[in-house]
């Protein structure tokens, strides 16, 4: 296994690496299926999100909005088909939502862009199955730095008339929430007296909704030691949070498992059981 989840990650950097995204994302999404519908939440900047449906959706189906990764900088909602047609098969109202990367915008321009997505799948969930009352956000990587912040500053989702505890949960996949700004990251957060801003760790208060923390041991491009802090911040303040180690894994395994799950098993049923769609497989290990 510990083979498989290696060669799966070597491969992403090679193809990332030399440029061949196209060949990536053409790999990653070659079983995944077509979003359902696709909305515009933002008119004047041009954003849109993709929805995808489970198959039998009851009134009550969670839903998960979800911020794809790329260091602030990359990455295009369907690129990350295989995210939400992965949800869409266990059961959830997933949904994609592009927002602006640099040099398009910088911190803390993209999290009004995401507040915004939050906003439009709060009054829009019901018209595709999901609960209004149950919208959880997601976020691999820069996307998990999005999706917590949103949790914990509530000074972002205030903006459009909403606060933290309005959101059933955050999932956080290998996600930078006390982290370094140096090199291009320093054009990307602007001045440094606002760099404190984007880190999630620095506004947890107790007011936040419950957590789930997903991060590889072995992770070299964001310490597990991220992941760490903000459970340990999250749990001093009476905050339910669930932290769950994948040993060995790399930056890319907590996205592996929605294109391939057996490149780590652990990933989609902490994500299950987190929603409230089923009890956690008995071999997950929660720390």
């Amino acid at each position: 296994m510990r083979r498989s989840i290696h060669a799966c990650v070597a491969a992403t950097l090679a193809l990332l690496v030399s440029g061949c995204q196209s060949a990536f994302f053409g790999f990653v999404n070659r079983d995944s299926t077509q979003p359902d519908a696709t909305a515009v939440y933002d008119a004047t900047r041009g954003l849109a999100l993709d929805i995808y449906r489970p198959q039998n959706a009851a009134p009550d189906t969670p839903v998960v909005l979800f911020f794809y990764g790329g260091s602030w900088q990359y990455g295009t909602r369907a690129q990350y088909r295989f995210v939400g047609s992965r949800l869409a098969q266990n059961g959830v109202v997933a949904i994609v939502a592009d927002y602006r990367t640099w040099p398009a915008a910088g911190f803390p321009a993209f999290m009004g862009d995401a507040a915004h997505a939050v906003r439009w799948t709060v009054d829009h969930a019901a018209e595709y199955g999901g609960d209004p009352k149950r919208v959880f956000v997601a976020g691999h990587s820069a996307g998990a730095q999005i999706a917590a912040l949103l949790g914990t500053d509530a000074r972002h989702l205030a903006a459009v008339d909403l606060k933290p505890k309005d959101l059933a949960g955050v999932i956080g996949l290998s996600g930078p929430y006390d982290f370094v700004i140096s090199g291009k990251l320093e054009e990307i957060f602007g001045p440094r007296s606002q760099w404190p801003e984007a880190m999630a760790v620095k506004f947890v208060d107790g007011d936040e909704p419950p957590f789930l923390l997903i991060h590889g041991d072995g992770d070299r491009t964001v310490d597990v030691g991220n992941s760490r802090k903000l459970d340990f911040a999250l749990r001093r303040k009476g905050v339910d949070s669930t932290l769950e180690i994948i040993s060995g894994g790399n930056h890319f395994v907590t996205a592996a498992a929605f294109y391939e799950p057996e490149r780590a098993p652990e990933v989609l049923p902490a994500v299950r059981e987190f929603i409230g769609l089923v009890q956690a497989d008995a071999g997950s290990e929660t720390k």
